[in-house]
């Protein structure tokens, strides 16, 4: 597995899912070794737990007073889909929500194509289970030749309990994962609001569901949980190599991803 950069620079452009700005996002071809590195007002933040914040709603990544939010579904993309080395350049502090899933990444990288080195890609190894805990939530590690996800989602009604076993490569990603939209309670959605929170949320971008169901029709029946593992592929992307190991993941999220993600590199 060799490391690889874009071919050529990638724009994306829209709101923000939070703040409801303006965003804008450039993803730059970096040389080997960089890794994914986020630029904000000439700052450079490494895309690595070290320098994460725990949040249950996004990826928060901080340095030098500066800071970067819902980063999750780019560097979800950019694991899955093999860029090792890119340079994300935000004019603030928030990354563009989108369709509110990772394909209009994913169908730009596939798009403008990959360029690799002759270096080896840092791959993540686990010779151990490694157990961490939250309450009823919990992410196991377990030793594989190959990266897969196990996940179970359980909510309130009308969504309840979803469950997906996935082995992790570009095409099933693409296929299977990336469309997958990130999802709320109509309920929940004025208490985000007053808190400062979903300014910039619509369904346009995201999946709602009201008593009754989803307002929008679902892509899959399990689409909920097939966007968690999209979300937890993208705080994994923070250990800082290719994760070749089985993930189980049971009610998790960012918060508990990203002390996974921090456990792991001390490991590694």
């Amino acid at each position: 597995m060799n490391a690889a950069t874009l071919s050529a620079p990638i724009r994306f452009e829209g709101v923000g899912l939070h703040t409801g700005a303006d965003a804008r996002m450039e993803l730059r071809p970096a040389d080997p070794g960089t890794g994914i590195v986020f630029v904000l007002d000439g700052v450079r933040v490494p895309a690595l737990a070290d320098f994460a914040q725990e949040s249950p709603l996004a990826t928060v990544l901080a340095r030098d007073g500066k800071s970067v939010t819902t980063i999750e579904h780019a560097l979800s993309a950019l694991l899955a889909m093999g860029v090792s080395d890119v340079e994300i350049a935000l004019d603030g502090p928030e990354a563009p929500i989108l369709d509110g899933s990772a394909r209009p990444y994913v169908e730009a990288i596939a798009t403008t194509g990959l360029r690799e080195s002759p270096h080896a890609r840092p791959v993540l190894e686990v010779t151990a289970p490694i157990e961490l805990r939250d309450g009823d939530r919990a992410v196991i590690v377990m030793p594989s030749d190959a990266f897969r996800v196990r996940f179970v989602g359980d909510y309130p009604a009308p969504i309840g309990t979803h469950y997906i076993d996935i082995a992790i490569d570009p095409e099933r990603y693409r296929t299977e994962i990336a469309s997958a939209r990130t999802f709320t309670f109509l309920r929940d959605v004025e208490a985000m609001r007053a808190r400062g929170l979903a300014r910039g949320g619509s369904l346009e971008n995201a999946l709602v569901y009201d008593e009754d169901g989803p307002m929008q029709p679902l892509q899959w029946p399990n689409e909920v949980v097939r966007h968690k593992v999209l979300d937890l592929i993208g705080d994994l992307a923070l250990v800082g190599a290719y994760p070749r190991c089985e993930v189980i993941a049971i009610k998790s999220g960012h918060a508990l991803h990203t002390r996974v993600a921090r456990e792991l590199r001390k490991r590694g």
